[in-house]
């Protein structure tokens, strides 16, 4: 029964979080939007006491079950053991835990928090893992489904759906979620759970956690006839049957050893003491148990490389759009400053996932891997969009109302005389000042020039740095017009 009701937890928990990455629609956002806060990593570096407090609780009261049937990643790897277990029966056996390789990695994953590589924070995180593959390799999947049911339905005169664009936002990230599915798919196939026992720093944290746990497996001896059903199935390989002991630092509390015992041996239960036999870790010293206060420092940066788009201009092919040089990347409204995103994103790419105007994508630069940029090759940010603030589960893009956005400077427009279509092909435009949402773009009269040419002037304490110049403007390779971002974002 227990595990029946994990399962099903387990799965609703995954579906759903899944679907955040892949719904364009914001309807998953609006009632399941509090799964991603509820991650421990995010929760963490967010500082949402509340969560954390509640997953801790949690975990000293029933044990891992956090990465049993919160943890979509943990989820995943139970998917995949399941598919061949199908065909592999009673499979996996004990071996001792690997706990320098464990704490090893966690004291380099709070370097990595502390000194900002970011990337390296990104790579090992679970939450964000499970959304890069999400994003990069479902998501697509999920888009172009769609896009045949809006084709079908179309024919049928019917819109109850609505085709979305389908397009590659970082191949870096790309062949990283690739890389990552497959290691994982692999480690699961063969050894169920030993990411989550050996690389996981979250997983470490909570093993550590976990023997304390109030309730347990505990092997009762005198029931138990060691015929070792419980250790061939327990995908954490942390049962030692010979001994009766469990190793409770790796063991998930997916209750798989309680259905295949014969003998009624395993419970899930509080032991009356601690077992002698317990395979156990060595006691924690001080560092690791100043973990949990050092990973709420948490840091990444976010540089600037996006794919381009192409412009149709309903006539010809128009030459792509090159990304401008920006001395700083631009973070959205809500992150406050660059050093407030740098010290809270995770990675995820959620609100890479729902921006409607293809404004954010993965960044590429090597320190920062992953995190996302904004770039307005393929549109800019409406000043009456909030989702990727309303979506961040980590804290590095704080909630704000339209109003707030409408007013917050996250970068000024600069305009490159040399590319302005005025000046290289002798034509009027106007078209940054025609389409800046707060009128810091004005034409004025070229003095200089007797052919009363009129040239974008822009006034950068006006300009909220949304990008619209940048998209619309009709110079190519390179706009005439880009916006550079700002450290500190401030109110105009």
């Amino acid at each position: 029964m227990l595990r029946k009701i994990r399962l099903t937890l387990a799965v609703l928990f995954f579906a759903l979080t899944t679907l955040l990455f892949l719904d364009f629609t914001g309807t998953v956002h609006a009632w399941f939007g509090w799964m991603a806060k509820i991650q421990f990593l995010p929760a963490l570096l967010a500082l949402n006491v509340g969560v954390v407090a509640a997953l801790v609780l949690l975990t000293l009261l029933l044990g891992r079950v956090y990465c049993s049937v919160i943890c979509p990643l943990g989820v995943f790897q139970d998917v995949v053991s399941w598919l061949h277990g199908r065909r592999a029966k009673n499979r996996f056996r004990h071996s001792p835990a690997l706990s320098w390789l464990r704490w090893s990695l966690l004291i380099l994953f709070v370097v990595a928090l502390l000194t900002g590589v970011g990337s390296f924070v990104a790579l090992l995180a679970p939450y964000s893992s499970w959304g890069r593959i999400a994003g990069s390799l479902l998501a697509p999947l999920y888009q172009w489904g769609n896009n045949l049911l809006a084709l079908l339905a179309e024919r049928m005169q019917s819109y109850a759906f609505y085709e979305t664009e389908v397009w590659l936002k970082s191949l870096p990230t790309l062949l990283i979620a690739l890389v990552s599915c497959v290691t994982l798919v692999v480690l699961a196939w063969r050894g169920g759970r030993t990411y989550c026992n050996t690389l996981c720093p979250v997983g470490t944290v909570l093993g550590f956690l976990s023997r304390y746990a109030w309730l347990r497996p505990v092997i009762d001896v005198k029931k138990c006839n060691g015929c070792g059903l419980c250790e061939r199935n327990c995908k954490a390989s942390c049962i030692d049957s010979k001994n009766h002991a469990i190793d409770y630092s790796r063991c998930v509390s997916c209750m798989d050893c309680l259905e295949k015992c014969r003998k009624g041996a395993i419970s899930y239960a509080h032991p009356k003491a601690q077992p002698t036999e317990a395979l156990a870790e060595p006691s924690a010293d001080t560092g690791r148990r100043s973990f949990l206060t050092a990973t709420a420092l948490a840091t990444a940066t976010a540089a600037l490389k996006a794919q381009e788009m192409k412009v149709d201009g309903g006539l010809a092919a128009i030459e792509d759009k090159v990304m401008p040089r920006r001395h700083t990347p631009i973070v959205p409204p809500g992150a406050g400053s660059l050093r407030n995103f740098n010290q809270h994103c995770t990675a995820c790419q959620l609100c890479v996932s729902v921006c409607p105007n293809g404004v954010l994508r993965p960044g590429t630069d090597l320190m920062t891997l992953m995190q996302p940029v904004a770039s307005y090759e393929r549109g800019h940010c409406r000043p009456e969009c909030t989702k990727c603030s309303d979506v961040c589960p980590a804290g590095a893009i704080r909630p704000i109302s339209v109003e707030e956005k409408s007013s917050t400077q996250i970068g000024h427009a600069v305009w490159i005389k040399k590319n302005c279509v005025v000046l290289t092909d002798d034509v009027a435009c106007g078209n940054c000042a025609r389409h800046c949402p707060t009128g810091a773009i004005q034409m004025v009269e070229d003095k200089m020039s007797a052919k009363h040419r009129l040239l974008p002037v822009v006034d950068t304490e006006r300009c909220i740095g949304c990008g619209a110049c940048e998209h619309l403007c009709p110079a190519r390779p390179f706009s005439a017009i880009y916006v550079e971002g700002h450290e500190v974002h401030r109110t105009i």
